[in-house]
């Protein structure tokens, strides 16, 4: 009898963090550190579009009917709004975001490079929140779509009907199952997938457009109900302006369309400083897909408009999540149909792709670097059955219904273009390029505008966008308490100076004294000298060399060392270093000294007066507090032979 052989444990683990580059050598000076891009082929800008396009192009299986249930009979007008907003807005801004940012990094990394310390993790932290609502609520809702596409198609409404929420849940069960067995990136795969739906998606315009145009009555209708509706031209004009944040899903594709830069073949002469050729055509990748986009949602909202009944696009109506599919079964028979149907379902389950794999860029590039997540973070899979849990707690919370999410994804696009357009104007006037920072100022103005009309009418999106800032917060600061003891300096370099003073030491004993610099006179080196000598007990003989930390950003969680050396009053040798925490500064330069020369190293502390709660929350926000227990913890941590442990001294 066959017996089924299960994976042991241990081999179970390794599948799961396969590919984890947090493989530090235990005891060493060499930290976990973000694992490098993977390797990727380069491809002409036009093939990398279409990358972007199965997240920005697929929109159309759902944004038509989407802004003709918010806007009604102004839906034309209010997509004309969005076009513009499009075109003069969120385009000049990440054209301007892919010269800032040309290795895929995005807006979110130019904030945290104009914002320090503790406050710009925090800002890099909540929107990192918002950026997970776009993500995965793209993935969940053209799931979503996609099963509605799948159960209207006639030859399948009466088997798959009120089977909604199952549909979707297999879906996405299914778009974790490809990232688990591994997924790779095929650029091939999304340039068919964009060219067909694209190319039936003409035919449907195109049909609808020649049916408008031979159906005189259909325009002097809608016109003739315009006009009864609203008034003058002057009224429909501002309630377009007022209604389109309702349609602000059709701004979506802006950030994808930057953090595939790296896949944008370039020119020759490119360098990795400064990609002229690559961000040149970066600009050419966003302008296209936004001209392609902007012709689209405007064909497509007037003839969505003018064709569907108002019913139809109702809860329960054939063109709820679905106008143009209702329409190429309409007018151009269920075969064509069936064939758009397909087309759809393909390219809204890769759209759940490229999103699944943004998450997978976006997270683990800045919490395990902040010390905000556990080491499995920077694996895929665990965290692919992270994503895949959420992706299914958001459908059963929404129902599988895209009317439903659509305020969700579109709070998540509008705060990340909104911060875009802020970190450009920072950025421009931080350049001295005044009239750039007062033009992506007022761009930045009308992105926050529409941002706050969206959440006031559709507070979803910000309830969901808050649980995922709250539990990202949550787990993040979990997760740096239980790492505040780790060993987490990449590297140690030591100047020609520095190195000499430990070869000179390494003949005899090596002790270095933990100083707080103060006045740096002779006075200060010497009663110090004397302090530690009387605490500990030490001949008068001994010699010793001072270690001296300056504390640059302590919100930083990992970084190199660079320890420079100086003889100060003719007499007194000093190491100096900078890094966001001195506990760990002295470990690591201790397990250095160790490893290059074979001696185990002494260090000898004052002990640090004051409350123990309230040093461990200096050391942990701001990287001081009780430097001599924290750091023999490090040690300890770092060091589990205590043979070989460097020894720390109190007194």
């Amino acid at each position: 009898m066959a017996t089924i052989e299960h994976p042991s444990p241990g081999r179970l683990r390794a599948w799961m963090l396969e590919g984890l580059s947090d493989m530090g050598r235990k005891g060493g000076t060499t930290a976990p550190h973000a694992e490098p891009e993977p390797a990727h082929r380069e491809q002409r800008w036009w093939r990398v579009m279409c990358l972007t396009g199965v997240d920005y192009f697929s929109t159309l299986g759902y944004q038509p009917g989407i802004a003709a249930l918010a806007a009604g009979l102004l839906s034309p007008l209010a997509t004309i709004v969005l076009v513009i907003v499009t075109l003069a807005g969120a385009l000049p801004v990440y054209r301007r975001v892919a010269e800032e940012s040309p290795h895929g990094q995005g807006s979110i990394a130019m904030l945290e490079r104009l914002l320090s310390f503790w406050k710009g993790k925090l800002f890099v932290l909540t929107l990192l929140g918002f950026a997970a609502t776009d993500f995965l609520i793209t993935i969940t809702l053209s799931a979503a779509d996609a099963s509605t596409h799948l159960i209207e198609n006639p030859h399948l409404n009466s088997l798959l009907h009120g089977r909604q929420m199952l549909i979707t849940l297999l879906l996405v069960a299914l778009l974790g199952a490809v990232f688990l067995k591994g997924f790779l990136e095929a650029i091939g795969v999304a340039v068919a997938l964009v060219g067909v739906y694209l190319a039936l998606n003409v035919v449907v315009v195109v049909t609808g457009l020649w049916h408008v145009v031979t159906a005189g009555h259909v325009v002097t209708d809608w016109t003739s109900a315009l006009t009864t509706e609203h008034g003058n031209v002057f009224v429909m004009v501002g309630l377009a302006l007022i209604v389109f944040p309702k349609l602000a899903l059709g701004l979506s594709g802006f950030e994808t369309g930057v953090a595939v830069m790296p896949h944008v073949r370039g020119d020759p002469a490119d360098t990795e400083e400064r990609p002229a050729g690559r961000i040149r055509d970066t600009k050419k990748l966003l302008t296209t897909a936004a001209l392609i986009m902007s012709c689209f949602l405007i064909a497509t909202s007037l003839i969505t408009t003018l064709l569907i009944p108002a019913h139809e696009f109702k809860s329960g109506g054939q063109a709820n999540g679905r106008a143009l599919a209702y329409l190429a079964h309409e007018y151009l028979g269920n075969t064509f149909g069936t064939v758009y149907d397909i087309s759809t379902i393909a390219i809204l389950w890769f759209a759940g792709a490229s999103a699944m794999a943004g998450l997978l860029n976006l997270m683990p590039r800045y919490l395990p670097r902040y010390g905000m997540a556990p080491h499995w973070a920077r694996a895929v899979r665990p965290m692919v059955i992270v994503f895949t849990l959420i992706a299914f707690l958001v459908t059963w919370i929404f129902n599988a219904d895209v009317d439903a999410q659509g305020g969700a994804y579109a709070t998540g696009v509008l705060v990340l273009i909104s911060s875009a357009a802020i970190a450009v104007t920072i950025a421009s006037r931080k350049a001295g390029q005044r009239r750039w920072a007062v033009a992506f100022g007022v761009i930045a103005t009308v992105f926050l505008y529409t941002t706050v009309v969206n959440v006031i009418e559709r507070p979803d999106g910000v309830k969901i966008g808050a649980c995922f800032i709250a539990g990202i917060i949550l787990v993040s600061l979990l997760s740096r308490l239980a790492r505040a003891f780790e060993l987490r300096v990449t590297s140690v370099t030591l100047d020609g100076m520095a190195d000499r003073f430990v070869r000179d030491m390494a003949s005899r004993k090596i002790r270095f004294i933990a100083n707080e610099p103060d006045r740096r006179d002779k006075a200060e080196y010497r009663d110090k000298i004397e302090q530690i000598r009387q605490d500990n007990d030490l001949p008068e003989p001994e010699d010793f060399v001072f270690v001296e930390v300056t504390v640059t950003d302590p919100s930083e969680f990992e970084a190199g060392l660079t320890v420079h050396g100086e003889v100060l009053h003719n007499r007194y040798r000093v190491m100096t270093l900078e890094s966001a925490s001195i506990p760990n500064a002295l470990a690591a330069l201790l397990l250095h000294v160790r490893d290059s020369t074979g001696c185990t190293p002494h260090i000898y502390f004052e002990w640090t007066e004051g409350n123990p709660f309230a040093n461990f929350l200096r050391f942990f926000l701001f990287g001081q507090g009780e430097v001599a227990p924290v750091t023999r913890e490090v040690l300890r941590e770092a060091e589990p032979d205590r043979r070989r442990r460097p020894r720390v001294h109190t007194g």
